[in-house]
């Protein structure tokens, strides 16, 4: 695969860590969308459009005078906006769902729907609504608590837990404010796992295990965010998810990509299982339409084989698990966020990297001027440790992390054995 001409759509730290595995690949030369300058992906890019990644018509422009041969789409937004269809209408294959397909994450009420005609397992209780005064009247009178989900994007901030972030009074506040468009579903107790899959419309190739951590600070206190950190483990499993939990969630996941494809809307790209392992097995949180963040980072650090390949597999319909190869080695991702992140990020402050040892860096929501990196609104660098063991693995994410110098702060408790095993012990209790 000579000279191959790669499009990556998105400017993250999910962007950074797709571009740096495409670029293990000597023969590929990467081109780059994104609204916002990312130092990391422009230091490896041939050339960059800053642009907005929901613009169709000027990537297609972009992408078919620079006669790439593929593209990979990072973020959800311009999946919704129909990117992969209006590349394939001028010749280039994605990385990504069509938009029908790309409805399994950005319209909830089309997964929850889809599950239940198609009797897929792993489906909660749940009610769509449409009007925020029977909404109302239904939480008003649910035995038990509920979780409030607006029924398209909310960039993984928008979901409202009962019981966890409001009582029955505010969960009815907020969906009046949200004009009522929900999907009301009852709430999911246990341990949250993410199984992610390289999808090539029929075939399924999965990925290690990885947890992330949504709460804002130490201790799983605090709003919930992007994603503060996400860790896994050398034999791509979670002590708290067995065996037959996994190959219950892999078959979940076979299934609904199975149910696409007899709808007529095949599905090929990364499909995201969010999971919620509860005392009955795993239950379904929701799908994403692309890869993770902080996800991706854990699992394309990992990975051994050819990224390119994968990519040109998966577009190609013939993606086969030999394809596919990730090192038996630990991970641990942490996310360093400006002082007040997520209410009242800082913006504009200077920072400075230290010596970040065997640590990988992704560059994520930060800008580079004359040299100086400077905070902005969100999510800023992560590093990632890779080990032998886990304790390895966040010793070299933690010493990485603490050596930046700013008004940033990161979770120093992700990924350590405290943790893992308050997740154990939590699984044994609801057991």
């Amino acid at each position: 695969m000579m000279d191959m001409k790669v499009l990556v759509v998105g400017g993250g730290g999910r962007e950074h860590a797709i571009t740096r595995a495409l670029s293990c690949n000597r023969d590929v030369r990467i081109f780059s969308v994104m609204a916002r300058k990312n130092p990391g992906i422009f230091r490896i890019a041939e050339r960059t459009l800053l642009e907005k990644e929901t613009n169709i018509q000027e990537i297609i422009r972009f992408a078919t005078e620079n006669a790439v041969d593929v593209a990979v789409i990072g973020p959800e937004a311009p999946l919704e906006a129909g990117i992969v269809d209006g590349l394939a209408a001028a010749g280039i294959p994605s990385l990504g769902p069509t938009r029908a397909a790309a409805r399994i994450e950005t319209d909830k009420a089309f997964c929850r729907r889809l599950m239940e005609r198609h009797g897929i397992e792993g489906c909660p209780e749940y009610q769509v609504f449409h009007d925020p005064e029977e909404a109302g009247q239904f939480i008003e009178t649910y035995n038990g608590d509920l979780a409030i989900k607006p029924i398209g994007l909310t960039g993984g901030k928008g979901v409202w837990i009962m019981g966890e972030h409001v009582d029955a009074a505010g969960a009815i506040e907020y969906v009046r404010e949200i004009g009522g468009n929900v999907v009301l579903e009852e709430r999911l107790i246990g341990e949250e796992f993410t199984l992610q899959a390289f999808v090539d419309g029929e075939h399924l190739v999965p990925m290690p295990l990885v947890q992330d951590h949504k709460r804002a600070y130490e201790g799983d206190v605090g709003p919930n965010t992007g994603g503060m950190g996400s860790y896994s483990l050398p034999d791509h499993m979670l002590p708290f998810v067995s065996q037959s939990d996994y190959e219950k969630a892999l078959q979940i996941m076979k299934d609904t990509v199975a149910a696409m494809r007899a709808e007529g809307t095949p599905y090929k790209g990364i499909l995201y299982g969010q999971f919620m392992n509860t005392r009955d097995g795993p239950k379904v949180i929701e799908f994403n339409a692309r890869f993770g963040d902080p996800e991706a980072m854990n699992v394309l650090s990992l990975l051994e084989s050819d990224f390119t390949e994968i990519v040109y597999h998966v577009t190609e319909g013939n993606l086969s698990p030999s394809d596919v190869r990730f090192a038996r080695k630990a991970t641990v991702c942490k996310y360093l966020v400006p002082e007040g992140y997520p209410a009242a990020p800082v913006t504009g402050a200077p920072l400075t990297l230290g010596d970040y040892g065997d640590a990988l860096l992704y560059y994520a929501n930060v800008e580079e001027r004359d040299g100086t990196l400077y905070t902005l609104t969100s999510r800023t660098l992560a590093f990632v440790g890779r080990g032998d063991t886990l304790e390895e693995a966040e010793a070299i994410a933690e010493k990485a992390a603490s050596s930046v110098v700013g008004r940033v702060f990161h979770r120093r408790d992700i990924g350590t054995r405290e943790i893992l095993e308050k997740r154990c012990q939590h699984m044994r209790e609801i057991a």
